[in-house]
């Protein structure tokens, strides 16, 4: 058992400043030193990164009357707080430019973005920001919230994390309908979408 000095201020009983021991449990006290110590530690070593185009590609398949068509975006930005011992911290909010997209047609691509496709006017960049990551050993699951235009959806998939120039690499694939984000209307075009993700994240220091 040990003490502690604390001040204590003027009360009606007692009419000027004045000095108290208070015994305080030694135990306690170095577990709560303890505590603070390591919170204040484990924040922060957090690794904050970015995400870049270069080296990084986010490309879609979808068909159209059964026969496979591909496409990209690019024009990624965000920030993204990832440690592959402790996913349970892991954060990613990322955004995408949706007047990149790329189908290698230009006819098509300026369809994509008009109104009844993306709308880019109106709703310039997707958006995914996560709700939970677990997982272990270079192998994860995320869930969060997708947004295209107006509509969001929570989506969950597996993704890898592997260290890669300085950051990390993050490789994943999932499948959406597009009905769900009023993208396509009543378009021939198949309504599930696959998208394969292979983002490399770069260390803010790195920047």
């Amino acid at each position: 058992m040990g003490q502690q000095l604390v001040v204590v201020p003027p009360t009606k009983k007692f009419c000027t400043w004045s000095i108290q021991l208070i015994p305080v449990h030694t135990k306690l006290m170095k577990k709560a030193i303890l505590f603070i110590l390591t919170a204040l530690i484990s924040g922060s070593v957090l690794a904050q990164y970015k995400p870049t185009d270069q080296g990084s590609s986010l490309n879609f398949t979808i068909k159209n009357f059964g026969i496979e068509a591909t496409g990209k975006f690019t024009g990624l930005q965000g920030d993204i707080t990832f440690d592959p011992a402790n996913p349970a911290v892991a954060n990613f909010d990322v955004t995408i430019d949706a007047a990149s997209v790329n189908t290698d047609n230009s006819l098509r691509d300026s369809h994509l973005r008009g109104d009844s496709y993306f709308d880019v006017k109106n709703y310039p960049r997707i958006h995914f920001v996560s709700t939970k990551v677990t997982g272990k050993n270079g192998s994860f699951t995320i869930t969060g919230k997708l947004t295209i235009k107006k509509q969001t959806k929570v989506i969950s998939f597996p993704f890898s994390a592997m260290s890669s120039a300085g950051g990390y690499l993050f490789k994943g694939t999932f499948s959406i309908n597009r009905k769900d984000f009023d993208v396509g209307g009543t378009s021939t075009i198949s309504d599930n979408l696959d998208v394969q993700l292979n983002i490399l994240a770069k260390s803010n220091s790195s920047h």
